[in-house]
């Protein structure tokens, strides 16, 4: 992976990025899709359910695995029946669900060999997302119940460059939540985050920043050579 910028840290003046990889793995919600209505709307209902604060259930499940959220908060439940309890649900509500901007073409523009989705979602929840969204599902994604350790660890997004046989080093990642940034950067991805959902701040492990996908374009290279993302980070 080549950017042209000298270093992989924010840029404090937005200059053009051209990054030459081989596969890009994209985050599902705030980043395809927008769930957030779901998303808190569900959680609400655990968390009064399970005398939690609903704030502090929502602020701890954005970005992490809903069984890790659940071991958090309320260690003393059965975290597999809880897991069951959320995701039902979040399957039933899909009030505002939206493809987010920029997506499709962005989609449309990718070999299908070279991207696919890595999520703290789990398998059932995420295809059902997709599917309803318009979105055409990658055979092999990485899912919530495929991985030990859930985002921040690096297993999700080392798990999704195995899927494209594809070196970590040699994959960019599309992430808006603080611990899906982490994930990537451990993982030894570059990584380009979005501010859909969270602070520059809170962002600061991704290498560049950018308000959504619109502003990305994608060339891909002739004989199997890989991909060449055109973009403008925002400014540090």
């Amino acid at each position: 992976m080549a950017p042209s910028s000298p270093s992989p840290a924010i840029s404090d003046v937005a200059k053009p990025v051209t990054m030459r990889c081989r596969g890009v793995l994209f985050d599902m919600d705030g980043i395809l899709i927008s769930s957030l209505g779901s998303v808190e709307r569900s959680w609400h209902t655990w968390a009064v359910s399970r005398g939690v604060d609903p704030a502090i259930a929502i602020h701890t499940a954005h970005g992490c695995r809903a069984i890790e959220t659940v071991r958090k908060l309320r260690p003393d439940l059965d975290d597999e029946a809880e897991l069951k309890y959320i995701e039902d649900l979040e399957v039933a509500d899909n009030e505002g669900l939206a493809v987010l901007p920029g997506v499709r073409e962005l989609l449309a523009a990718l070999p299908p060999q070279r991207w696919t989705v890595v999520t703290s979602a789990t398998q059932r929840l995420a295809r059902i997302r997709m599917a309803t969204a318009g979105i055409t599902v990658p055979e092999h994604i990485v899912t919530a119940d495929r991985v030990t350790f859930g985002k921040p660890h690096p297993e999700p997004y080392l798990k999704g460059a195995g899927i494209l046989g594809i070196d970590p080093a040699d994959c960019v990642v599309l992430e808006d939540s603080a611990s899906g940034t982490k994930a990537g950067r451990e993982a030894g991805c570059t990584v380009v985050g979005t501010t859909f959902s969270h602070s520059i701040e809170e962002l600061a492990a991704a290498h560049y920043l950018v308000t959504d996908l619109t502003g990305i374009s994608v060339e891909v290279l002739p004989e199997d050579q890989g991909l060449i993302l055109h973009f403008t980070p925002l400014m540090a």
